[in-house]
C-alpha cells in the first residue's frame, strides 16, 4: 500500500473528530496478553521469511510473549486461508492471524487467481470468525518489487501485518462494537 503526504491521516484532526462523535475508537498497538498465529507460505519463501522476521521483531517490540506466538508453514499462498481458518477456529483461539507471502506476477494468469484467491479466502475467514485475520501477503510485479516490501525497515509489510494485527484486536474490544 502507497501513502504519500495527500492521503496520509492527518493525526491532529483526531481531537476535532472526537469531538463529533459520541464514541471514537482507535486501536492501539500493545501486544502484551495476546496470541498470536503466523501463517507462512513457502512458495518463495525467502521473501516469506524476511517478511516473517520483521513481523516477529514488531511483536516481540510491542509485548508479545514468544510463548504466545504460533508460526505455521503451508505450501503457498493458496493454503493460506485454511491454516488462517484452523487459527482462528482453534480450541484456543488467537487473539489475531498474520498471513505472510508472496506472490510475483508472471507470464500466465496462475497470478490473477492465486493472489486473488488468496485474499479471498482471507477476507472470509476474518469475516465469518470475527478474529483480525491480516493479509500480509505481496502481490507483485516482479522480484524486485518483493525484496524492497521485505526490506528489514519501517517499509517491510511483515511489520504493518504485525501493527495492523494489534490495532484490529484492540478496536475490537472497544466500546459499544465489543464482543
Amino acid at each position: 500500500m502507497n501513502s504519500t503526504d495527500e492521503t496520509d491521516f492527518d493525526a491532529n484532526d483526531t481531537e476535532q473528530l472526537r469531538a463529533r462523535a459520541g464514541e471514537y475508537l482507535e486501536g492501539a498497538r500493545d501486544g502484551r496478553g495476546l496470541r498470536v498465529g503466523v501463517a507462512c507460505a513457502r512458495f518463495n519463501g525467502a521473501i516469506t521469511s524476511r517478511l516473517l522476521v520483521s513481523a516477529l521483531d514488531t511483536l516481540a517490540e510491542a509485548g508479545v510473549d514468544r510463548s504466545d506466538i504460533s508460526i505455521g508453514w503451508v505450501p503457498g499462498a493458496f493454503e493460506l486461508p485454511l491454516l488462517a481458518l484452523a487459527y482462528a477456529d482453534a480450541n484456543r483461539p488467537f487473539d489475531a492471524v498474520l498471513t505472510l507471502g508472496a506472490v510475483i506476477r508472471g507470464e500466465t494468469s496462475h497470478y490473477e487467481i492465486v493472489s486473488g484467491e488468496c485474499a479471498r479466502g482471507i477476507q472470509d475467514v476474518q469475516l465469518s470468525t470475527r478474529v483480525p485475520v491480516v493479509f500480509g501477503v505481496l502481490t507483485v510485479e516482479n522480484v524486485e518489487q518483493a525484496l524492497e516490501r521485505s526490506l528489514p525497515d519501517e517499509t517491510n509489510k511483515g511489520r504493518e501485518a504485525a501493527l495492523t494485527a494489534l490495532e484490529m484486536v484492540s478496536i475490537l474490544r472497544q466500546g459499544t462494537i465489543a464482543s
